[in-house]
């Protein structure tokens, strides 16, 4: 397919973005307004942009591919998502409606201390951050091969490309922007899956119904796997439980999709929003896994040699893009691009709004909108961007899929401990050494990364799976436990 075509596409996409960001913005471009979109959005456009955001470049690629060889099996970590959300909607929401918190970190410093504070902050700040400059690194690389290659463009100004129209649409609006913009990429990102069936069903000469049923008939729909519990990752118990908790620690407790629920009037809005969002969630993964069980039916009806493929990420965009027609691929890559760039503009804003708030204290002036925190704000903004961009060119240097994963995979490990002090702040009335919190929060994955890779994996039969996350948070809930310093007052109490 041209590249020439897919460019211009991706102009008019970002000519778009930045249309809407002006009218968003071109009244006001305060903190409030950046932070919390002055806590005025609707919830059904907050739930409704929400699902551009949890799903990315990455998801959109990678759970089709993976369909090849684990079938249908990634569902069942979808519904332990799915109860992941409920606690966040019936938990963790009330608990940030009541303490009217802006960044939801501030939290562990009124039950825990300042360092249990500056450590839960650190740890949202690394991991998104590696994380979000990961998911468009793998995107960027799909960019760079289909369009940028062709003309010799190197691979540093494809990606600063990318951060640069992402920061000049939202450095303004930041967070009333985002809900806007992430509405308009959900749609295309949903509109994109639905016409990718439609356009494989077409190849195949069958109609959308016949696809699903074909789908449905094949050995790629297994869900559930009960066999072998200790020695497959894929089990069904391991995917919800490790789903569930996933979803709580990656979700819950992270600035980035709790910043949108806060934005809203009321604890019932928030609510609503996180119960509609569950329900597109769950049902736009089944929506994926029927794509990849298409992708491979195709390519085996047609004959279509993928062994060649360095990696199954790269199935979905090799058929949209050479073996469909030309209105397949421009559809492909809107949905590639809404997916990536609903993730990294929305994990811009959550990481600028975290430092502004945790670190640089703004929600303690006595006039936060100020405009000489309006200017340091639009610095940290653009900072983090330029971060970013050094991440990304970190893993371009690296240039080994084991090496990058790995560093994507210890970004997971962070997790567990922000689960386990967010879970002993509120399911216990102990005081925590504050001073040991941040040795904890080291000491806790570091001990299970040493476990997994020298001890259970070599010698004996069980696999971990995404339930290591569990462990983590629990390590780290009992070293609190056990050098806790008594027990909260009544007065202490009834702070939080």
């Amino acid at each position: 397919m041209s590249p020439l075509i897919l460019l211009s596409f991706l102009f008019v996409y970002f000519g778009m973005l930045l249309a809407i960001s002006h009218f968003t913005a071109r009244n006001t471009s305060d903190n409030s307004t950046f932070f919390v979109a002055n806590r005025n959005s609707k919830w059904y456009m907050v739930a409704f942009g929400m699902i551009g955001t949890a799903l990315s470049g990455v998801t959109f690629i990678s759970v089709p591919g993976a369909v090849g060889t684990s079938n249908f099996n990634y569902f069942q970590f979808v519904l332990g998502n799915g109860l992941g959300f409920l606690v966040i909607a019936y938990v963790l929401l009330p608990l940030y409606y009541r303490m009217n918190l802006t960044s939801i970190y501030t939290y562990l410093e009124e039950r825990m201390g300042y360092k249990s504070y500056k450590t839960g902050s650190m740890i949202f700040l690394v991991s998104r951050t590696v994380g979000s400059a990961f998911r468009l690194y793998l995107v960027a690389i799909i960019l760079q091969k289909f369009i940028f290659d062709t003309w010799d463009v190197p691979f540093g100004i494809t990606v600063a490309g990318c951060l640069l129209l992402i920061w000049l649409y939202t450095n303004k609006g930041g967070l009333k922007t985002i809900i806007i913009t992430d509405t308009l990429q959900t749609a295309c990102l949903l509109f994109a899956v639905l016409l990718s069936i439609y356009f494989m069903a077409d190849g195949l000469g069958i109609s959308v119904l016949e696809a699903f049923e074909r789908v449905k008939d094949s050995t790629y729909s297994q869900i559930i796997v009960w066999e072998n519990l200790l020695g497959d990752k894929s089990h069904f118990w391991k995917h919800v439980i490790g789903g569930a908790f996933t979803t709580i620690a990656m979700t819950g407790l992270d600035q980035d999709l709790m910043q949108k629920n806060l934005s809203m009037k009321t604890i019932g809005e928030a609510q609503k929003n996180m119960l509609t969002f569950t329900g597109v969630f769950v049902i736009i993964n089944l929506f994926f896994l029927a794509v990849g069980a298409l992708l491979y039916i195709y390519v085996g009806e047609k004959g279509i040699d993928i062994s060649q493929l360095q990696t199954p990420d790269y199935l979905y965009p090799d058929i949209a893009l050479n073996h469909l027609s030309m209105a397949a691929g421009i559809v492909f890559m809107m949905g590639l691009t809404a997916a990536t760039f609903a993730t990294t503009d929305s994990a811009l804003t959550a990481l600028t709004t975290s430092f502004c708030v945790d670190f640089l204290d703004f929600n303690k002036k006595e006039n936060p909108n100020d405009m000489k925190l309006v200017r340091q704000r639009n610095f940290v903004h653009f900072g983090f961007s330029v971060i970013m961009l050094l991440v990304i060119l970190v893993f371009r240097l690296l240039n080994d899929d084991s090496v990058v994963t790995a560093i994507f995979t210890a970004a997971g490990y962070t997790y567990g401990p922000l689960l386990g002090l967010f879970a002993f702040g509120i399911l216990t009335d102990y005081k925590v050494n504050d001073n040991l919190v941040p040795y904890f929060c080291v000491l806790s994955p570091a001990i299970w990364f040493l476990l997994d890779t020298y001890l259970i994996t070599p010698h004996t039969s069980y696999r971990i799976g995404f339930e290591l996350i569990v462990y983590n948070a629990l390590t780290t809930f009992l070293f609190l436990l056990i050098t806790a310093k008594g027990k909260l007052t009544s007065d202490e109490k009834l702070k939080l």
